[in-house]
């Protein structure tokens, strides 16, 4: 499918994503969120797709926020609609069962914010900033972003970017856990691809397992995550992929995996 609002490309079992609306500093509308739930529920099922990368085009933004003109028309009922479609979009993408790595190479505010803390992964430009930005407008993050921001800066850092307003740069996003690496932006996707290969050379039911054992954290307490983890372990215990990793371990080779 062509996508008026993304750019799709795939390689080596890898799927890169760009926002393309540099113009807007790819700010997000109702068509990017269309075309996003369209893409992102086709890589779903792609069988030929084991790791995302998510991006934006341009060199100033990854996703700068959400299109004002469209939050400037809503009344409290449409409100409502409108952060419950995108909190459901970015739901998509943190349950989509395959990894999805934000390559963050510059304005990740409001809604882009949101959307990287939606990966499971998230690495930044050295041009990157950070910011829920939403009280300058009168109004609260709506994508999930006073959920998930919370659970991965802690609450104190999370009400304080919430509460001011303020932007921060990417050592500080280093610092506060809300990225786990920051690059040259020129190596920026070098860096995104490298991780991605990598992850797509492991053993992809087990990859599938750890997302679900480690989505569990924010849900549940420690007891039931660990009663989940070792469901989870035995399931892969069980699998080709398990008997050729440790086959090749003994073998001193490197393992190849099916999948199965």
């Amino acid at each position: 499918m062509a996508y008026e609002t993304l750019i799709r490309e795939a390689a080596d079992r890898v799927a890169t994503v760009t926002i393309n609306r540099p113009e807007k500093l790819n700010a997000i509308n109702a068509r990017v969120k269309e075309e996003m739930r369209e893409c992102f529920q086709s890589l779903k099922a792609d069988p030929g797709v084991d790791v995302v990368i998510l991006t934006g085009a341009g060199e100033k933004a990854f996703v700068a926020g959400t299109d004002i003109a469209e939050l400037r028309a809503l009344d409290a009922s449409a409100g409502k609609e409108f952060s419950a479609g995108g909190q459901a979009l970015f739901d998509l993408i943190e349950h989509l069962g395959k990894p999805v790595i934000a390559a963050v190479n510059g304005y990740a505010l409001g809604g882009g914010c949101e959307l990287a803390l939606a990966c499971h992964i998230r690495i930044a430009s050295e041009r990157a900033k950070f910011g829920q930005p939403e009280v300058n407008l009168g109004i609260i993050p709506g994508y999930g972003g006073t959920q998930r921001l919370a659970r991965v800066v802690g609450v104190g850092r999370a009400m304080e970017m919430i509460l001011t307003g303020v932007q921060i740069d990417a050592q500080e996003a280093l610092r506060a856990g809300l990225v786990s690496g920051v690059y040259p932006h020129a190596g920026l996707m070098d860096r995104a691809r490298q991780m991605a290969a990598l992850i797509a050379s492991m053993g992809q039911v087990a990859i599938r397992m750890a997302l679900k054992a480690v989505a569990i954290t924010q849900e549940a307490p420690l007891g039931e995550g660990q009663k989940l983890e070792a469901s989870l372990f035995g399931l892969c215990c069980g699998t080709k992929d398990f008997e050729e990793g440790t086959r090749a371990f003994m073998e001193k080779r490197k393992p190849r995996f099916t999948g199965s």
